[in-house]
């Protein structure tokens, strides 16, 4: 249902009493507020306002006697670190403390409040409690908003851990008792609710014009403005003059009494009216919120946005900005650094073209007073619980799709193929020969390498044909690209070599975590794979974006080398998709950076922090191989291999960007070296622990065989056919992973205690420093022999003791748990270089120990079963070894609901009456990689009621979790095996 015209609010022969609970979420909800509490007083109503909001946001805008406002603060909505930044465990655990604990006498209050004042209807932007505390005083309840906290939360929840999970359901759970929503633009998928209207933009009204304004701050028409907008500045930012363009001047909100300013810099008074500066300014500059981009759009000012970490509503609210062709992009580096020019003059070429209705306080406020008297907006659907099953569904899965973000449950549903259509890289099956094949040949001529008819490779070479077409349909067109594929279009020089690498995912079979602690390890290329495109330019005929040809200007120096990064599928997640910087910025000294300065480097804008897997390449060639860049340096990523579902995306895209970049500067690596120098980049430069299996998989892996590897520190031992009766699928669990988490490095970290330990206790009976009080007795040492101690004594891999040695000596002797701070006493360090203990962190160390000493054992044994006779015996054997290895990570602390649910389902069909009595299909199933979330590996008969077994675990684990898991079969060469393509266009 959409309004959107409306006669005004019409005085009701009723006098109405509201109570409307607002957020304590920053002003932007309080500033919207303002403007339907003002319709419905006008109309003749008292409204009840229930906010931690200042009185002044209120009683400026309205002088009313049945204004009332009451200072109660009921749900924190998101802590933010700093102006740019939302600190997404803070905002939980705030919200916690907030709404979750005292949530009862939170309840018993307002059920209590709300029938003493006799309120007609209650209003919520957007507290969850206060549609709980209608529904238990017997009074309907509405929403307004773009956004509902589940959604906002559900991804918080997936960063910070499973035991903040129950908060998503009890916000779904609280709105599910509102009667309907109504709905703003630039909305979120609020699956909660169970009905919607939709209404315009809520604005606040104009109270000045724009010339007087510019008369009151003494400025000239001739003047460009721009208003700096960010509730809050960012922390120890220092503004300049040169900020800003000759002759411009800036009128700063929120600047602090004792903050001075630069003379082109205006401070704007405390209670300045935000509404009619805005209308006095040629553009913005600000972060992007709900009150700003409305504003921006109705008073059509260009806004010069900057992105914000982990704000979830903000992809939205940007892809509403950008369609009017009101919005651009400034890089977070840019705003410090004050590299402002280029983004203001292209802002104010800009020309916003909404034309929608801005009326939308009036509107609402007369859907809440027709409600209010009894109208009935809502649907006849079943109670909004029924639909609680698509807002659980955000915990497990927040993966936003272009173009079809907003729409539910197609946003989810749908999101597997959706995905494929986003990056570029589609899985076509083509044959060869067939039109696919046809087209890149029209299209390129290759000069070096072999497609090996993988039809996602020529995808993404018609893909890149295509983008020079781009411009050319945009003057035809007035349908909007992707800005991703507009930044694309102008990346290459067609007359030039392009160099094209490609490398695939990895589905963990055997091995897993213990590939740290030099286990042999079972891995499989996945299908999908992530493709890099690169080109050398000289300098002088590099075509630069605009903001880096400024950013040379303002140097001084000339042409000097840039890299360009074009990123595709950045809507998946709240990231820019466009990354360029200097290469000089990699050298200090004229000598390669520190990887810790890189580190900080590349963290300063987490929207643009994923350029650390594409451009830490470079710096690592600088470093390790002593490579010098002397030329520009062109990128475009594209990758299929789905992020956070532990497959390697990271890694893929590591190889990928190193092998391509190798190529292009006829470097000769080989592919166990490409993998080693790809690890590199993870653990020095993006910062994530992990060991060496995902990138050695993703170059040195061939499509159906299995790598073999011992970790030590990385030894491919050869590869392992895949007997033609089994089959391996890969199911995600809809819970992201990420190696960086804390889960997977405190494990990590107790492992590495674990050898520690036990290295101190052979060493210490060795050298007779023990009087064997610490366990050991005499005689048992006499049995075991010196010579076997001595070994143990240096123990540079946890997996070179066998388990009979562990459990004879040492798994008694390792504690459960051990502080951090007690461990560095006793140990002085843990000898890992890629983490840091955490003095005031108890950690799990026995179970991590003893985990990669039972797997190294459990993949020997899976690897000689993989080569032994074909019997169902065999395929027994080998699922129970990956059902011992997927309880063995629960130990640890890795396991999810997700994960084992889906481990039981596979249970559950292979021990059923049917599935024995055809045989048996599936076998067996775990935890991949990283764990805390990401892929189950299933291991079956390569059948086809296999295949419709995994699809019906597929559709089980839909219907009782609500997400629609992705499922991963096949397989693709490594990065190695590819090689790479010279293409030019013809």
């Amino acid at each position: 249902m959409r309004f959107e015209e409306s006669e005004g609010v019409s005085a009701s022969r009723k006098h109405l009493v509201f109570a409307y609970y607002v957020t304590g979420h920053g002003f932007g909800h309080a500033t919207r507020v303002v403007e339907v509490v003002r319709n419905l007083i006008l109309a003749g109503h008292d409204v009840h306002v229930v906010t931690g909001a200042p009185d002044f946001v209120f009683t400026s805008e309205i002088q009313s006697p049945r204004l009332f406002i009451r200072k109660v603060l009921l749900d924190c909505g998101a802590v933010q670190a700093d102006a740019l930044t939302v600190d997404r465990l803070a905002s939980l655990e705030k919200y916690s403390e907030t709404a979750v604990k005292p949530r009862e006498s939170i309840l018993a209050t307002e059920v209590e409040w709300l029938n003493t004042i006799k309120v007609d209807l209650v209003v919520s932007d957007v507290v969850p409690v206060a549609c709980r505390a209608a529904a238990e005083a017997g009074i309907r309840s509405v929403c307004v908003t773009n956004f509902s906290w589940d959604f906002i939360y559900a991804e918080y929840v997936m960063a910070a851990g499973n035991h903040h999970r129950s908060i998503v359901w009890q916000i779904a759970e609280d709105y599910s008792h509102c009667e309907f929503l109504i709905r703003l633009p630039g909305y979120c998928p609020m699956p909660a609710f169970r009905d919607v209207i939709d209404v315009p933009l809520v604005v606040r009204r104009l109270h000045k014009s724009r010339k007087e304004i510019r008369k009151e701050l003494a400025i000239g028409e001739d003047v460009k403005v721009v208003i700096l907008n960010f509730g809050g500045q960012p922390s120890g930012w220092k503004l300049k003059e040169e900020f800003l363009p000759p002759g411009w001047l800036c009128l700063v909100c929120g600047a602090s009494d004792t903050q001075e300013l630069p003379p082109n810099f205006i401070k704007l008074a405390k209670d300045a009216y935000t509404p009619d500066v805005m209308a006095a300014s040629d553009c913005m500059l600000g972060k992007i919120g709900y009150g700003t981009v409305s504003e921006a759009l109705a008073y059509k000012l260009p806004f010069v946005f900057v992105r914000r970490d982990y704000f979830n509503e903000e992809p939205f609210l940007r892809n509403m900005l950008e369609y009017y062709q009101g919005g651009v992009e400034m890089i977070r580096r840019d705003l410090l650094t004050g590299h402002w020019k280029p983004y203001l003059e292209r802002a104010i070429s800009l020309k916003p073209c909404y034309e929608g209705g801005i009326n939308g306080g009036e509107v609402a406020a007369h859907i809440i007073q027709e409600t209010a008297i009894g109208k009935n907006y809502a649907s006849d659907k079943l109670s909004g619980a029924r639909r609680l099953r698509d807002a659980i569904v955000l915990g497990y899965q927040l993966q936003r799709v272009p173009g079809r973000d907003i729409l539910v449950p197609e946003w989810y549903a749908n999101a597997a193929t959706e995905l494929s259509k986003s990056t570029g890289s589609l899985t076509v099956q083509a044959a060869e020969g067939g039109p696919l094949m046809n087209s890149y040949i029209e299209d390129f001529e290759i000069l070096h390498g072999d497609l090996q008819g993988l039809p996602d490779t020529m995808s993404f070479l018609k893909s890149m044909a295509e983008l020079d077409a781009i411009n050319e349909y945009e003057k035809n067109s007035e349908k909007r690209q992707m800005r991703e594929r507009k930044a694309a279009a102008g990346l290459f020089n067609w007359e030039e070599d392009i160099y094209v690498a490609r490398a695939p995912g990895r589905l963990d079979v055997m091995g897993g975590i213990a590939d740290y602690s030099g286990s042999l390890v079972l891995q499989l290329p996945t299908r999908e794979a992530c493709h890099v495109a690169v080109q050398r330019n000289d300098p002088s005929k590099h075509k630069l974006w605009k903001h880096a040809q400024a950013r040379q200007n303002a140097k001084g120096q000339g042409p000097t080398p840039v890299l360009q990064i074009v990123s595709y599928g950045s809507e998946l997640s709240n990231r820019s998709p466009t990354f360029d910087m200097d290469l000089s910025d990699f050298l200090e000294d004229g000598k390669p950076m520190a990887y810790e300065k890189a580190n900080k480097y590349f963290a300063q804008d987490p929207s643009q922090k994923w350029a650390a897997y594409v451009a830490g390449t470079i710096l690592v060639l600088m470093k390790e191989l002593g490579v010098r860049f002397e030329d520009s340096i062109s990128m475009l990523v594209s990758s299929a291999v789905p992020e956070g579902k532990g497959v390697s995306s990271s890694a893929s895209v590591e190889v990928a960007s190193m092998s391509a970049i190798a190529a292009a500067h006829g470097l000769s690596i080989s592919p166990r070296d490409i993998a080693l120098l790809s690890q590199k980049v993870e653990n020095h430069i993006v910062g994530a622990p992990c060991g060496v299996m995902d990138q050695m998989t993703s170059s040195c892996g061939e499509a159906d065989k299995l790598l073999a590897m011992v970790c030590q520190p990385a030894e491919v031992i050869g590869l392992v056919e895949i007997p033609n009766h089994i089959r391996f699928w890969g199911i995600d669990s809809g819970i992201r992973h990420s190696v960086g988490g804390a889960d997977y490095g405190s494990v990590r970290i107790g492992a590495f205690m674990g050898r520690k330990i036990i290295k101190s206790l052979a060493s210490d009976v060795v050298s007779k420093s023990s009087d064997f009080s610490n366990g050991f007795i005499h005689d048992e040492l006499e049995d075991d022999g010196v010579a076997l101690l001595e070994a143990e004594a240096p123990l540079d891999y946890l997996c070179n003791l066998t388990p009979h040695r562990y459990e004879a000596l040492y798994a008694k002797m390792l504690p459960e748990t051990l502080l951090g701070q007690e461990f560095l006493d006793r140990y002085i360090d843990h000898s890992d270089p890629v983490t840091v203990i955490d003095t005031n962190r108890k950690y799990v160390v026995r179970a991590p120990a003893t985990h990669p000493i039972y797997e190294n054992f459990r993949v020997k044994n899976f690897k000689a079963l993989l080569t032994s006779a074909t019997s169902d015996d065999q395929l027994t054997a080998l699922g129970e070894l990956l059902y011992q290895c997927h309880y063995s990570y629960s130990a640890c602390g890795l396991g999810t609901d997700g994960t084992d649910r889906l481990v039981r389902m596979v249970q559950e069909i292979q021990h059923s009456s049917k599935s024995k009595s055809e045989g048996g299909t599936l076998y067996g199933a775990k935890i991949t990689g990283g764990g805390s979330g990401g892929t189950v590996c299933v291991i079956g008969r390569n059948s086809l009621c296999s295949s419709q077994q995994i699809l019906e675990v597929q559709q089980k684990y839909k219907i009782a979790t609500g997400y629609l898991p992705f499922i991963f079969e096949g397989s693709s060469p490594g990065a190695g095996k590819f090689g790479y393509l010279r293409i030019r266009r013809r």
